[in-house]
């Protein structure tokens, strides 16, 4: 297997006026191809900012990030934007659903910001809706969904670009107790089938979902079991 992630010494250092703040503080990862991989910690470990890099929303201050062997600190603001839709599925805690728009059509938007024509656009979409158990809800909007679902409409969106990552950040803080076997159980199926997952989370039951757990702790990283 091939690393498809790759961090060495990197660091993410934030100015708050004449005060330097150092959220990461040199960190080695490495994530190969397939892997099912929780980052775990409390509030204020600097998992937030390890996600924003991860997923190319951020650049470290030190150190390289490579993406499939890619150096993402040499890339462009739009070869970022690129990056981040067709290269990593992001599944977040807030569902991040737009509520005017049908199940359907809000899997299909980072297909439109690809270009995709519309016939295949839909018909991506309803495939990836099947994937996740919803080819019954395809034309129901967020509020008539239950939060499973609509974390279930965030999981077909981003898998709707063939992505090479899944970036799921706290995707069960929002759940109940069933809600959150159901997608970590959507999760399983994923990983199964060949996807990488990088999963974020503060709750150790739901990191021990994972085959492998990683815990930040003070902008550094260590191997081991969630506590």
């Amino acid at each position: 297997m091939s690393a498809l992630l790759q961090m060495e010494g990197v660091r993410k250092t934030y100015a708050t006026g004449a005060v330097a703040v150092e959220a990461l503080r040199g960190i080695d990862l490495s994530v190969e191809e397939g892997s099912f991989v929780a980052i775990v910690g409390p509030s204020g470990s600097g998992k937030s900012t390890l996600m924003h890099i991860l997923g190319c929303l951020d650049v470290p201050t030190q150190g390289r990030y490579r993406l499939g062997g890619e150096d993402v600190g040499h890339m462009s603001e739009a070869e970022l934007a690129d990056v981040r839709n067709r290269r990593i599925g992001f599944v977040f805690q807030q569902f991040n659903l737009l509520p005017s728009m049908t199940a359907q059509r809000n899997v299909e938007l980072p297909l439109m910001y690809a270009g995709v024509p519309r016939d295949e656009r839909a018909q991506r979409a309803r495939a990836a809706l099947e994937r996740v158990g919803l080819g019954d809800r395809t034309h129901h909007r967020p509020g008539e969904l239950s939060g499973g679902q609509q974390q279930r409409v965030s999981v077909a969106r981003a898998l709707v670009t063939d992505p090479t990552l899944i970036l799921a950040d706290e995707p069960t803080g929002n759940l109940d107790s069933a809600s959150t076997r159901d997608v970590l159980g959507l999760f399983h199926e994923l990983h199964d089938a060949g996807r990488t997952i990088v999963l974020i989370t503060h709750e150790a039951d739901v990191a021990k979902e994972a085959r492998r757990v990683v815990r930040i702790i003070d902008g550094l990283l260590t191997e081991g079991e969630a506590p």
